[in-house]
């Protein structure tokens, strides 16, 4: 229906050009047809101000055909400048190549506000490749591109051979051997650069004392591990784990996933009430268990 959508403002304003540059000249007389619809979705788009009177009219429709879409035309021209520059008929084709992977025009919005840099990708030498990588090397068959797109939108806007493969490769290399796991749950692991992004996070946890294979065992246990800040989540909890609860490191090897929660609302509360009550309780459980299931911990605890 987008695409639809797309080919009939492409068909509707397809002049020659000499009607085109008649049509640009009506524009500083004529109140342009769009004008007339205040009511729309697009009334309070640059579209129909004054000020912006002078935009060509080929510009004017690429915003309409991306507020139809439902994707933020201002968003999509910042983060992506090359949409000034682009036709209308690409954006259409691209639309087009996407709905015929199985995405839903429902689905655009998101993708497109995520990564408008895949309006002005090349469909056959960036967005195949692309889908060729989830079918040869993921083993996603054609129904589920949908689902795995919608997981990690960058995936459309990354290399197949320079980004996509060389991750995958590194990741298999430590022993991450679940396809299925990695295209359909951790996916966005395979948008991360291997040398400044998944190899320091490793390093990370090595310099904390660990082994490289238990550092190793701790990501695949964990793989949102690769996916934390240094700064804001691994130090500060880190800190906090070792001069404030003052717990084993193996506590840590056993339950990667404290780095999982938040410090402030998490960590914190639950290891000071835990303390406040002189109970000892293992870190998965001081962590994982609801707020039900913790206050039943401290009453037993208590007895």
């Amino acid at each position: 229906m987008v695409a639809a959508a797309a080919a009939a403002v492409i068909a509707f304003h397809s002049y020659s050009p000499q009607e085109q540059q008649q049509a640009n000249a009506q524009q500083s007389t004529d109140t342009p047809q769009l004008s007339k619809k205040p009511k729309t979705i697009l009334h309070k788009n640059p579209l129909y101000t004054p000020v912006h009177s002078k935009l060509s009219l080929q510009f004017k429709e690429k915003i309409l055909c991306l507020e139809v879409m439902g994707v933020d035309s201002g968003k999509a021209l910042s983060l992506n400048p090359l949409i000034h520059s682009t036709t209308l008929n690409s954006i259409h084709n691209i639309i087009t190549f996407l709905q015929s992977k199985g995405i839903l025009q429902k689905d655009l919005p998101r993708i497109i506000g995520m990564c408008p840099k895949i309006l002005t990708a090349n469909i056959d030498n960036e967005l195949i490749p692309v889908f060729n990588f989830l079918s040869r090397d993921l083993n996603v068959p054609d129904h589920n591109y949908r689902k795995v797109i919608n997981k990690c939108p960058r995936l459309l806007v990354s290399s197949a051979e320079n980004q996509l493969r060389p991750a995958l490769f590194y990741l298999k290399r430590l022993g991450f051997r679940d396809l299925a796991a990695l295209a359909y749950q951790d996916c966005v692991l395979l948008v991360s650069n291997v040398e400044n992004t998944l190899m320091p996070k490793l390093d990370y946890l090595i310099s904390l004392g660990f082994s490289k294979p238990e550092a190793i065992e701790m990501v695949l246990r964990c793989p949102g591990l690769f996916t934390f800040s240094l700064d804001n989540n691994f130090k500060p909890k880190f800190e906090y784990f070792e001069k404030e609860m003052k717990r084993d490191m193996n506590e840590l090897k056993d339950f990667p996933q404290y780095f999982a929660f938040s410090l402030e609302k998490r960590i914190k509360p639950r290891h000071l009430e835990a303390v406040e009550c002189g109970a000892e309780i293992p870190l998965p459980l001081l962590l994982k268990t609801t707020d039900e299931e913790f206050a039943e911990l401290l009453k037993q605890r208590n007895k």
